[in-house]
């Protein structure tokens, strides 16, 4: 047996070799959203619209110095051999357009790497000149500029930035570097995130190992349940990479959102380890004799860790109905290592205890834990007060779930990472001081050549640099009255769009003189059929980004005419329908996850009662976490939204056990004036030695990054609220309707 499960589980953790790691958000939103679906339409006609800052400079320093131009040549240079990189646009390799002799002139504004001053002051006053391009490119004081990198469609920004960072940190160490954008922050905080976890889940298994030690008192047992965990985290693991191997389903890439999974199926895993032991411990004291321990642990506990796991799967695999994607693969996945860890617990589990030649008459079998010895001591007011306990517990789930309604959601990146951070240092920078690190993307199709369609473009960008967090917009409106300000011999007065179309066309023909022909294609398409204005933000919140959205399409519905056709989108864009996705998501999971659970404890315990009591526990945790959440301003995001399937997860484990353990001495024939009692006595210490131990987990609240320290919250409170859940308002509701419970 024990051959056979290792060679088992060795096999299918071979397929971890297959894991993808993704770091695409788009990916998390399904097809049919329309801003997905414009996001594609987009990208397939401009390429990728996603942007990546990088300023540099020095407090107090102009930037307008040769040094500065000389290292700004050299790392344009070098980021543009990039492979994944579509574009770079910087004050290296950005062209100026003056008028020469009443005709367009197009030049490189920085004509070589060595610049004498002259030519720095050449560049200087063309930049007061054309406001637009310094506002992009330079700091408000002008002591750091931007250099704007667009990456390849479909691109791994992890590798990406890995790429950027290396040849910044050799071409810029002479200056202060900051970065920003969407590919710099989802590829680079994925890995920052996967090294902090790793961190401090070491640390918080140190400590899940020093709890077990100090109540189990046997390192054999503490080691077999850590067999048992270890073994399911790396089946669950190579399962998601056998299922990518055979399939390349991208529902089962390793995402942002999949952090929580090893967390879940560890306590998961724990939970059934800490039970066959204690249970076999206590047996074990009892019988004085280990075959006769083993066959009355399992006896009591094939049932219970069955159903447990049974429902726990049940759960998870609801979230193949949820609209995000990747919980699709998470739920499976979950599913399958909570599976692993229940063959594991009856069949290698009890084979390696029966190897271990145990000692009957040390401290750890012969005596009581401390936990064990309080865990009796409760089941005194189980039996003697349940009114009481039952109505506390009502009481306190009620008043936590006021908290609701304040429960927000916010998907800001920026206020992933904890202040004073430099991925949060970086984008404050660049928010504050350059022309921010987001953008949302306005198509337009229409004939872009006429001026009609430019000037109602150009109204659109006006109305859009109205909101407090737009710094700027950018379309071929600003080339086009820039070309005609040019020709009309740099007045600015006619910085504005020429009243006919063939004047448009002669601007572009002008051009075409000097400038390459593809120089817009960010901009406009070939046809001149389809544009896209760029509005540059800061970072904002989920409400700022439902605002400003909202605003912008009250506005073009109202003001625009109605033969352009106009739509929204961006990563902003997507971040609103992701609010909406995420709030859809939770509430799926939740009530099908309840009502399956409701009905696998129906079907095993053939009364109405007893499934009803199975979901007590876990409903209120459910309520208590998510009122709390709103009473203390946690926010609710793709990251935390699904945490409610840790208390699901684990609150179905206490209150199955507790009912299986309630059922089974009724029909041991336990009499009901002390069946509380004996249940609480049985089942009580496993419940505290499980929870008490996963708290340890806590140690993530000291993580560097917000959603991490939520998880880390938010796992120490499932564990408090489920397992006093269970031997409170479950525990006294079942002394209160034991009559009833025992038909």
């Amino acid at each position: 047996m024990i051959t056979t499960i290792i060679f088992l589980t060795s096999l299918i953790t071979f397929g971890s070799k297959w894991i993808i790691v993704d770091d695409d958000l788009m990916k998390i939103i399904p097809n049919d959203v329309q801003s997905k679906i414009e996001w594609d339409k987009i990208t397939n006609e401009f390429g990728n619209v996603d942007l990546m800052f990088i300023a540099f400079g020095r407090d107090g320093y102009s930037i307008f110095n040769e040094k500065a131009f000389s290292d700004l040549w050299d790392v344009t240079q070098s980021l543009e051999n990039i492979s994944n990189v579509d574009e770079i646009i910087s004050l290296s390799n950005i062209n100026r357009i003056d008028n020469v002799d009443d005709f367009i002139e197009v030049t490189n504004l920085q004509n070589s790497k060595f610049l004498y001053p002259d030519e720095i002051e050449s560049i200087h006053n063309y930049l007061k000149k054309n406001s637009q391009v310094s506002k992009r490119l330079l700091s408000k004081n002008n002591n750091y500029t931007s250099i704007i990198l667009k990456p390849k469609a479909n691109v791994n920004y992890s590798d990406l930035v890995k790429e950027v960072l290396n040849i910044t940190k050799n071409k810029l160490s002479d200056w202060e570097v900051y970065y920003s954008g969407v590919p710099y922050t989802t590829g680079l905080a994925p890995k920052l995130i996967q090294n902090d976890v790793q961190s401090l889940m070491k640390i918080g298994i140190i400590i899940m190992s020093f709890i077990l030690l100090l109540n189990l008192r046997n390192f054999y047992a503490v080691g077999l349940v850590f067999t048992v965990i270890i073994f399911s985290l790396l089946s669950m693991m190579g399962f998601m990479g056998w299922v990518v191997f055979l399939t390349s389903s991208e529902k089962f890439y390793f995402t942002l959102l999949n952090s929580s999974m090893p967390i879940l199926v560890l306590t998961i895993a724990n939970s059934d380890g800490v039970h066959v032991m204690t249970k076999f411990f206590k047996e074990l004291r009892k019988l004085k004799d280990k075959d006769k321990a083993i066959q009355s642990t399992m006896d009591a506990l094939v049932l219970p860790i069955f159903i447990t796991s049974l429902t726990t799967v049940a759960a998870f695999c609801t979230l193949i109905w949820a609209p995000l994607n990747p919980l699709t693969g998470y739920g499976l996945s979950i599913g399958f290592g909570i599976i692993w860890a229940w063959i594991l617990s009856i069949t290698l589990l009890p084979s390696l205890i029966s190897l271990i030649n145990w000692n009957i008459h040390s401290n750890a079998i012969k005596n009581k834990s401390i936990l064990e010895k309080l865990t009796s001591k409760f089941s005194f007011y189980i039996t003697n007060y349940p009114k009481y306990i039952l109505t506390f517990g009502i009481i306190l789930v009620l008043i936590a779930g006021t908290g609701i309604q304040f429960v927000k959601v916010d998907v800001n990146y920026k206020t992933f990472f904890k202040t004073g951070t430099s991925i949060r240092e970086s984008m404050e920078f660049i928010d504050n001081e350059m022309a921010g690190s987001l953008n949302i993307v306005f198509r337009i199709e229409d004939e872009i050549k006429e001026p009609f369609v430019l000037k109602e473009m150009e109204k659109i960008q006006k109305f859009s640099e109205l909101d407090s967090n737009v710094t700027l917009s950018i379309s071929i409106v600003d080339v086009i009255k820039q070309l005609h300000r040019s020709v009309m011999n740099d007045d600015p007065n006619y910085e504005t769009i020429p009243e006919q179309r063939v004047e448009v066309n002669n601007l572009f023909t002008m051009y075409s003189l000097s400038g390459e022909s593809d120089d817009f294609s960010a901009l406009v398409d070939y046809n001149y059929n389809v544009a896209i204005i760029t509005a540059l933000m800061k970072s904002v919140s989920t409400d700022q980004i439902y605002f400003f959205v909202k605003n912008m399409e009250e506005y073009i519905k109202n003001n625009i005419s109605k033969d352009l056709n106009v739509t929204i989108t961006g990563m902003l864009v997507a971040f609103r329908d992701l609010v909406n996705l995420i709030v859809e998501s939770s509430l799926i999971s939740i009530i099908s996850a309840i009502f399956m659970i409701f009905l696998i404890s129906l079907f095993f315990f053939k009364s109405f009662y007893w499934a009803i009591l199975s979901i007590l526990p876990l409903t209120s945790a459910v309520i208590l976490n998510f009122g709390l959440m709103g009473l203390f301003g946690v926010k609710l995001s793709h990251v935390t939204a699904i945490l409610s399937s840790i208390i699901i997860g684990v609150g179905v484990d206490f209150a199955v056990h507790y009912i299986s353990i309630f059922r089974y001495k009724i029909k041991r024939g336990t009499k009901l004036e002390t069946i509380s009692k004996d249940v609480v006595n049985d089942v009580g210490y496993p419940i505290i030695l499980d929870a008490g131990s996963n708290m340890a987990f806590g140690a993530l609240l000291f993580s560097s990054f917000v959603p991490v320290q939520y998880i880390g919250g938010l796992m120490v409170f499932a564990m408090f609220s489920t397992s006093i859940g269970t031997l409170t308002i479950l525990a006294a509701s079942a002394e209160i309707f034991k009559k009833y419970l025992n038909k």
